[in-house]
């Protein structure tokens, strides 16, 4: 069986950006999803890595971005998904989670297949992700429960790529891990 790892795509974040307002509706549907997600994937010994945008902070390291998320206004976003003494954390430049960033080497290292991809936003990081994982030949799954779109039209034709173009398994947060 294919070892996997449960990834937390920029769900550390101020809200303090271009779209911000457009995103925060879905932003709060899926943080409930993706805590829970988080949970059984920690009981279960899944790995669970934070790959999340360095906001253009080049001096930050991801306890500043959480500390700076925490005192914002939409902490609450937030605390539900408070990144644990076991998680991994990995920060990233632009939309895809594996564009200039270790983490091919981190999955490699333990052996990882297959990748939930979850977070935010459905119709560009998690899309642009899907495809670089998909290059790598990692097995690609994303619960569409679980990913925040800004656009919900462009967010289901991005699912619909993910799934066809790509080969990802799309289906609900409650079909993995029970």
């Amino acid at each position: 069986m294919s070892k996997t790892a449960l990834i937390i795509i920029d769900m550390i974040n101020t809200y303090d950006h271009k779209d911000a307002e457009l995103l925060l509706p879905s932003a709060e549907s899926v943080v409930p999803v993706i805590s829970d997600l988080a949970e059984r994937a920690r009981r279960r010994s899944v790995p669970v890595i934070y790959v999340n945008d360095n906001f253009g902070e080049w001096r930050s390291h991801h306890g500043e971005l959480l500390d700076n998320a925490l005192a914002g206004p939409h902490a609450h976003l937030v605390e539900p998904l408070r990144p644990d003494e076991d998680s991994l954390f990995v920060l990233k430049t632009r939309h895809s989670v594996f564009y200039d960033t270790p983490l091919q080497y981190l999955l490699h290292q333990q052996d990882i297949e297959r990748l939930v991809l979850c977070g935010q936003v459905t119709e560009q990081c998690v899309l642009y992700s899907a495809l670089d994982a998909h290059i790598r030949h990692f097995d690609v799954i994303v619960p569409k429960d679980a990913v925040a779109p800004i656009h919900e039209d462009l967010a289901r034709a991005a699912l619909r790529m993910m799934e066809r173009n790509m080969g990802a398994r799309v289906c609900t947060s409650q079909d993995l891990w029970v």
